[in-house]
């Protein structure tokens, strides 16, 4: 029997061989990782997380877990939101990106737990978290359905799952959009990261991942309730959230 296979951008690869082609992705451009971000989004993922801390409902003394969280951008705003009373976990399944986000979690004075760890297999109690979020990391995984399904085993009866995904974007804008992903985002990659195939990898993935309403639908499928999403900047990021009743 052959093995499964699933995609890597455009690509057709082996469920086993994604991973590590994710993960090398991750280890090259690590170390450029938010400045790329700041220059490819002018900006606008600050004001994306922003969004979703606001939606996420959390507070003193929440219990909060941060799947995918790179460089740790989710997670140093959730421990203000919790204060010493809560606790926040920064997890990633790739090495350099976790210690980067470990660095600037103590750089700005945090002592969070952290994890490498993979989200099909969180090594966290059923029902603890009180939120879990995931920002710009579902559509890396090699199994969505089951990383959504462990991010609802951990959460609490009535906790929350936030994922914040590149998604559909609107029609009309879709020519310019695929111009800019296509052409100046490997260039960008290239002349910041001096990697443009991350970056070209980037704009395929984004085209694989599931549309807004295929996602609400995954979600609703691991057990998830109430699932509702916003489009954010003409459908080009969407924040899914669902609800463990």
């Amino acid at each position: 029997m052959s093995e499964k296979t699933t995609h890597f951008g455009f690509e057709t690869v082996a469920e086993g061989e994604k991973q590590k082609k994710v993960a090398d992705v991750f280890s090259s451009v690590a170390t450029r990782y938010d400045v790329m971000n700041d220059l490819m989004s002018f900006g606008l993922h600050r004001l994306w997380k922003a969004f979703t801390i606001q939606v996420s409902g959390v507070g003193r003394g929440d219990r909060v877990l941060d799947v995918a969280g790179g460089t740790a951008d989710l997670s140093l705003t959730f421990a203000k939101r919790v204060g010493p009373a809560g606790q926040v976990w920064l997890t990633d399944i790739n090495h350099s990106m976790l210690s980067v986000g470990r660095d600037r979690v103590l750089d700005r004075g945090h002592a969070l737990p952290v994890a490498q760890c993979n989200a099909e297999k969180l090594p966290f109690p059923d029902n603890w978290f009180d939120c879990v979020t995931v920002a710009f990391g579902l559509r890396n995984m090699t199994h969505k359905d089951v990383a959504l399904a462990e991010m609802r085993r951990v959460l609490r009866p009535g906790g929350r799952l936030l994922v914040l995904e590149f998604s559909r974007v609107w029609k009309p804008l879709a020519p310019a959009y695929d111009f800019y992903s296509f052409k100046i985002l490997p260039w960008m990659g290239e002349k910041v990261a001096h990697d443009a195939d991350s970056y070209r990898y980037l704009a395929e993935s984004i085209r694989m991942h599931p549309s807004q309403d295929e996602l609400k639908a995954m979600m609703e499928q691991a057990g998830l309730k109430r699932v509702d999403y916003f489009n954010l900047t003409g459908g080009i990021v969407a924040l899914h959230r669902g609800y463990k009743l």
